[in-house]
């Protein structure tokens, strides 16, 4: 009996969730962005483990601010943090053509070619702002898009937000296991999407410097590059100087690379993310703990 009415507690929870998100999705837009923004506003102000984590990231990354130029840079992240959450209702809920007011996209290759190509999706607050190639594929004749998506503890969620990502035609691919089949991908001409620049665990991976710390991080990319003879692109999305949306830039392939180094190509990738980073440090990704796995036995900075 108590389990029956756990799970339709939890059933009506889920789909009241649902709802909420599509309500947000059909908001004005700049009303949609001022609730972001007080979402930040009050969650910077919340004592609490992601805080702590913030504020530990940006004082390993930039030894150089004192506690108060760090809690004005960590209170401007959560600021745009709240935005990009309460924005999600748009990326996995609303149509293509609200993606397309949101988010402006800029190529300096051509994406239209069908060249094996991975694009390096780095963790801005505007990371999900990648959909709208998928949005506007058929619009404008690109190839589908395929990604590795990781796993979430919510069965109901985990589907629902692989359908959504998948609702233009896209491709979610779980990241357990699936490699022959994004390598496949990659080979036909697809945009292949990968987000290296967070801690996934120790295996296929290596220590490799980011803002001057060993930090642990995949070999993927260029361990697929060498695999599939594919070019390789970063993929930013970032906000517009006036905020008043998105710009998904995508550059010219990296030159000599890869090598048949990967531990060597990424600590070159990590040196293109931290130069990007230190452009726009307030919409980095801080709440991740990038630094959790430590080499040599070294201590757990969170």
């Amino acid at each position: 009996m108590k389990s029956s009415l756990h799970n339709l507690l939890q059933t009506l929870s889920n789909y009241t969730v649902v709802a909420f998100l599509k309500i947000l999705s059909i908001l004005p837009y700049k009303l949609l962005v001022a609730l972001g923004y007080g979402l930040g506003y009050i969650a910077a102000r919340i004592p609490g483990e992601r805080n702590r984590v913030v504020k530990t990231n940006l004082h390993l990354c930039f030894p150089n601010l004192n506690s108060h130029e760090i809690e004005v840079l960590s209170k401007q992240h959560w600021r745009l943090l709240g935005r990009s959450l309460v924005e999600k209702s748009v990326i996995w809920c609303g149509s293509s053509q609200q993606l397309s007011r949101m988010i402006e996209v800029q190529s300096a290759v051509d994406l239209k070619d069908k060249k094996p190509r991975i694009l390096v999706n780095m963790h801005f607050t505007g990371i999900e702002g990648s959909i709208i190639l998928s949005a506007l594929s058929k619009e404008k004749g690109w190839p589908r898009t395929s990604g590795f998506f990781q796993r979430m503890k919510s069965p109901f969620f985990n589907r629902k937000i692989v359908e959504w990502r998948n609702r233009f035609g896209g491709n979610s691919i779980d990241r357990q296991g699936n490699s022959l089949e994004l390598i496949r991908e990659i080979r036909k001409g697809n945009f292949i999407i990968i987000a290296p620049d967070i801690d996934l665990g120790l295996k296929d991976s290596a220590f490799v410097p980011f803002f001057g710390i060993s930090t642990n991080t995949i070999t993927a990319i260029s361990r697929l590059a060498s695999i599939t003879g594919a070019e390789v692109c970063l993929m930013i999305t970032t906000l517009k100087a006036d905020e008043s949306g998105y710009i998904c830039s995508i550059s010219k392939p990296f030159e000599q690379f890869p090598t048949d180094n990967p531990v060597a190509d990424t600590a070159k990738l990590n040196e293109y993310f931290e130069k990007e980073i230190r452009l726009r440090p307030a919409e980095y990704y801080w709440v991740h703990k990038r630094f959790k796995n430590r080499p040599l036995n070294e201590t757990n900075p969170y």
